[in-house]
């Protein structure tokens, strides 16, 4: 039987209390417990460091498909060369597929790990959800729900599989929300050989009760009508009640229980989006082989700062990735 909102809340805000005691501790406040997740950190011998080029890397397509009628887009990226291997960039909450720019260098996030993954010999196909981004065509915001986004991430695997200019294997790379996609998708069955997730949303109720607050949450819930939401950040958002009632029925962990491949899981410890513990939530529930990159940086990977850390990371996600035998 399920729990009663109310129930299901209560607990999603007493398991967030290890965020709430971090963001004490940095005003000063000591908290009564911490989470240590240096233990768990991998430091593994990364075996090529990426190029980096003043210019594009391959040729960058400007594609579409439609899921239900209604048109995704998005960027493929190709290096040059016989046919790569590609990597599905799925971008998170309230992003595109180019994602936040970077502090000096006039580059999204996804924008730039797609020209570092064309100089590592991988394709990648980055796209903008439905009612996000450029893919807004009669599909809204307000209408998106975790189950929209993995049915869009599917249908760009079909997309993907269709064209002869890509020979496979697929890998995933998921930030934030699009990480809890990701852990959707592979626990669906689809073809992924290996996945990384970037800061990956893996409980939704202790995330967004804390970027929403308890109150918007519950509203969001149990009203029909759209709720207006304002982010920490200070942007404003509109959600349906299906986005709410997907908060509560979704469960990423279950997801890549069902998933055995290799796991990447990068997390920040400064991070106050995505509580850092939510990293050591992905492997224990992950049964199959993973690595943990944990570096001292925040939800964003520092890039307010520069490009330094974000490369980092993508460098020992294509490490991690080559170590499977690709390209």
């Amino acid at each position: 039987m399920p729990l009663p909102f109310r129930a299901v809340l209560g607990a999603a805000l007493i398991a967030a209390a290890p965020l709430a005691a971090q963001e004490n501790a940095q005003e000063g406040e000591t908290p009564e417990a911490e989470i240590d997740l240096s233990q768990l950190m991998v430091v593994a011998p990364w075996p090529r460091p990426l190029p980096l080029s003043d210019g594009q890397a391959g040729l960058s397509d400007r594609i579409s498909y439609e899921v239900e009628g209604t048109p995704v887009y998005g960027t493929l990226a190709l290096p040059p060369g016989p046919p790569p291997p590609v990597v599905l960039l799925l971008h998170g909450f309230t992003g595109d597929r180019d994602e936040l720019g970077i502090e000096g260098v006039g580059e999204g996030v996804f924008r730039r790990t797609a020209r570092l993954l064309a100089e590592a010999g991988y394709a990648s196909l980055r796209i903008d959800f439905r009612g996000s981004g450029e893919s807004v065509e009669g599909f809204d915001f307000s209408q998106t729900t975790f189950d929209s986004q993995i049915a869009d991430a599917r249908a760009a695997l079909d997309w993907l599989a269709e064209d002869d200019r890509l020979r496979g294997p697929l890998y995933v790379i998921g930030w934030g929300q699009g990480g809890l996609v990701a852990a959707g998708l592979a626990g669906d069955g689809a073809p992924v050989e290996a996945m990384a997730l970037w800061a990956g949303i893996a409980d939704p109720q202790i995330t967004f009760a804390t970027l929403f607050g308890p109150e918007t949450l519950e509203r969001g819930v149990l009203s029909e009508a759209p709720t207006e939401v304002i982010l920490p950040w200070g942007v404003q958002v509109t959600l349906a009640q299906p986005f709410f009632e997907g908060i509560l029925d979704a469960d990423p962990l279950a997801d890549i229980a069902r998933y055995s491949g290799p796991l990447f899981v990068a997390q920040g410890s400064e991070d106050a989006t995505v509580d850092p513990a939510q990293a050591e939530m992905w492997l224990t529930a992950h049964g199959g082989p993973d690595e943990l990159w944990l570096r001292e940086m925040d939800h964003g990977f520092d890039i307010h700062e520069g490009p330094e850390r974000l490369d980092e990371m993508v460098a020992a996600s294509v490490a991690f990735f080559d170590m499977l035998g690709a390209p």
